[in-house]
């Protein structure tokens, strides 16, 4: 497809593969990432589950979080799933020492507020923006989210806490869509990306 956006998936920790081939079942052209001239060559990029402190310590170590904060205030479409809605957070409720995020959405995060691995649950989310029947939300020590401020749409709650949120080109869900085999998600986060490459062209 000539129109298909290169969309990288942020390849230091996690579930790389579930979202690659997501990221391809919703028509876009789907990459790894590891090092900084892999991002500059991407149109938006996905930040997966996996252990948010490890992410962040990886990303400082390949010299991933500077360029990365820098195309998320230029505007580059970023998606983050559990671990990476924390990333993507301006603010960390109970930060691990020496844990940094990329920021880039107006909200306070709280990690592993669902409870541990253990008590992970699926649960059908409406999601704003998704068409048709509800979405098979994976929760696995999921994250939510305790506030936004004003940029901030909430797409999702569950149980009467946030669970999906978009800020401008930034979209960031407490679930693992890409282990249902629903890519409706990913379809939303690659049609924000194709409309921002449309509009920069």
């Amino acid at each position: 497809m000539s129109d298909a956006p290169v969309i990288g998936v942020l390849a230091l920790q996690g579930d790389v593969r579930e979202h690659l081939v997501a990221l391809a079942a919703a028509d876009a052209v789907a990459r790894p990432v590891r090092r900084p001239e892999e991002l500059s060559e991407v149109d938006g990029l996905v930040v997966p589950g996996g252990e948010s402190t490890t992410i962040s310590k990886l990303a400082v170590l390949f010299g991933l979080m500077e360029p990365l904060r820098a195309r998320v205030r230029d505007g580059m479409p970023v998606y983050g799933t559990c671990a990476g809605m924390i990333m993507l957070a301006d603010k960390i409720l109970d930060p691990r020492s020496g844990q940094e995020t990329v920021g880039g959405i107006d909200m306070i995060v709280r990690r592993n507020a669902f409870g541990r691995q253990n008590e992970s649950f699926e649960a059908a989310v409406d999601v704003k923006g998704v068409t048709g029947d509800p979405v098979e939300g994976v929760f696995i020590r999921a994250p939510w989210v305790e506030s936004v401020g004003a940029g901030a749409e909430v797409l999702a709650e569950h149980g009467g806490h946030i669970v999906a949120v978009r800020q401008g080109n930034a979209l960031a869900t407490s679930f693992h869509p890409e282990l249902t085999g629903d890519h409706r998600v990913h379809a939303l986060f690659v049609d924000m990306t194709r409309a921002k490459r449309t509009a920069e062209s």
